[in-house]
């Protein structure tokens, strides 16, 4: 009995001594971590290194949707409510079908270059930043500079027929005439007479602070636009080879140099808000260099001439980005054309030297 009491004795002691000792071995590794955070904590962290190429993504903000107010076009079933309905019906349908009534296969004459007036203000004049017709009505009769006269609406959608159709009038006593005018100042009706809401007409671009650059330009057209207007920009005809699904920009058919998207601000501002298809002032697809650069491309193109001599009777009136001297001011044809135009603009708000 004594030798068991002795090897238990002495197993107890063993069992304590290893024990202890894992103790102290905790202990030591606890220490050591509470050692290790309190160096980690105190030293200054340590930046995940940036790549050298790296670039931080920047928003552009000629990509955003304007957060404004717009103005917004009459609900057109409501048009049935009208006394004249059936006359305003009929100049809706005049300017989104131009082509079927005076192309060059047109039903009443053949007096167009074959596009319809909805090739350029977008969905029969209603859209919103598309050229439309809402302020219209509101603003006509009104003086204009290019005639140096006081217009009509049907001065007005005539010079649209001569310049953007490259084709001749209508006669101002013609019901057609009188079916597209009173479209129009149906289409306006709820805009109070003087004013010219935002979302109306085409907007205004900014404008750069260089030169609008043709090459750039043609980029843009080949990524964005060829798919459509074609590489040579003559468009493409419907089946049934009476109207355009997609309108030539430039060639035979299309606008002329009289026409006002011949100006860069007005074909910049259009296509901002509108291109490419799908485009719109809520879904912008091209920056404001962009919308620039590719104004400049196409109207830098071959496209049919018109007698601009009767236009700008003071020379004073002519816009900044007029393409056609003689001017009031010393600026070249070339910067009057393409920019730079702010320098020109603010030439044109001093006073005239007596």
């Amino acid at each position: 009995m004594s030798d068991f009491k002795k090897n238990s004795e002495e197993n107890y002691i063993e069992i304590i001594q290893r024990l202890v000792k894992t103790i102290v071995i905790m202990l030591l590794i606890i220490v050591a971590l509470i050692v290790i955070n309190i160096m980690d904590l105190s030293s200054p962290k340590k930046k995940k290194p940036i790549p050298i190429e790296y670039v931080p993504p920047q928003a552009d903000s000629t990509l955003v949707a304007p957060d404004t107010s717009y103005v917004k076009a009459p609900d057109t079933t409501l048009i049935r409510n009208e006394k004249n309905a059936a006359q305003i019906i009929y100049g809706r349908n005049l300017i989104a079908n131009t082509s079927f009534y005076f192309g060059p296969k047109g039903k009443l004459a053949q007096q167009t270059n074959g596009m319809n007036c909805q090739n350029c203000h977008m969905d029969a004049g209603s859209k919103p930043f598309g050229n439309n017709y809402l302020a219209v009505a509101s603003t006509y009769p009104k003086f204009r500079e290019r005639s140096g006269t006081v217009e009509t609406i049907y001065k007005r959608a005539n010079d649209c027929f001569e310049r953007s159709l490259n084709g001749e009038g209508l006669d101002s006593l013609s019901e057609e005439m009188k079916a597209i005018e009173a479209y129009i100042k149906w289409i306006g009706k709820d805009i109070p007479k003087g004013e010219k809401p935002k979302g109306s007409g085409i907007t205004d671009l900014k404008y750069m602070d260089r030169a609008a650059n043709v090459e750039k330009g043609k980029n843009v057209y080949t990524l964005k636009c060829k798919s459509c207007h074609g590489e040579d920009g003559n468009g493409k005809l419907n089946a049934d080879g009476i109207a355009y699904q997609y309108p030539p920009l430039w060639g035979d058919h299309s606008y002329n140099n009289g026409a006002g998207l011949y100006r860069l601000s007005r074909f910049a501002g259009y296509v901002k808000y509108n291109m490419p298809q799908g485009a719109s002032f809520k879904n912008i697809q091209l920056t404001d260099e962009e919308a620039w650069d590719v104004a400049a491309f196409v109207n830098s193109q071959p496209r049919p001439k018109k007698d601009l001599s009767k236009d700008w009777p003071k020379l004073a009136g002519k816009p900044v980005d007029h393409p056609y001297g003689p001017y009031a001011d010393t600026f070249t044809e070339e910067q009057h054309k393409y920019g730079p135009f702010g320098p020109i603009a603010e030439t044109k708000k001093k006073p005239a030297k007596k």
